[in-house]
């Protein structure tokens, strides 16, 4: 099946944002992290109505890759994608990727959407990521079963990789069909 409308899903830390990186180079499609589409500057999040009207610019193209998993979009992306590839890796995976990613944004400064920056402040705060892990990353997986399970979303491809292993492998065997 060929893919060229693409929903990369998972929890925070799961790596999405790098494999739709390497899927896009391979495929040649281009790739929007639906975090570029809500956060507004001073770390703000865009209305329920923004997000969506982003959203449908994106997904009304021909071809793409949209990494993230914001609930409140994500059946207006899945009705046009035709393939989900779910990163549904452990908790400690996770979470060690997300103290590493963590670590360097606030080191290097990393500017990221809309001009944000994460920080030691922020980190340790209520809106900390590292919390937001340990609140979504088992309910985060129970969702995701329940909802490719539905009759709407029987038309996707599915790929469910359950370690970063398995997920480069298969990015492998997909880049050598294509060259």
């Amino acid at each position: 099946m060929e893919m060229r409308r693409i929903s990369i899903v998972g929890t925070t830390g799961s790596g999405k944002s790098t494999l739709a990186r390497k899927l896009g180079r391979t495929l040649h499609i281009p790739v929007t992290e639906l975090d570029a589409l809500h956060w507004e500057p001073n770390w703000t999040e865009s209305s329920p109505e923004q997000l969506s009207t982003r959203v449908a610019r994106i997904v009304t193209g021909e071809c793409w890759v949209l990494e993230g998993g914001y609930s409140r979009v994500r059946p207006q992306i899945w009705t046009r994608a035709d393939t989900v590839i779910w990163l549904d890796y452990s908790f400690p995976v996770n979470f060690t990727r997300l103290v590493k990613r963590t670590a360097r944004r606030i080191v290097f400064r990393e500017v990221l959407w809309s001009g944000n920056r994460e920080s030691l402040a922020r980190t340790f705060s209520r809106d900390s990521i590292l919390i937001w892990l340990f609140k979504t990353h088992r309910a985060g997986r129970s969702k995701f079963v329940t909802q490719l399970a539905q009759p709407e979303y029987a038309h996707l491809n599915v790929h469910h990789f359950r370690s970063p292993r398995q997920t480069d492998a298969w990015l492998r065997a997909l880049s050598n069909s294509i060259n």
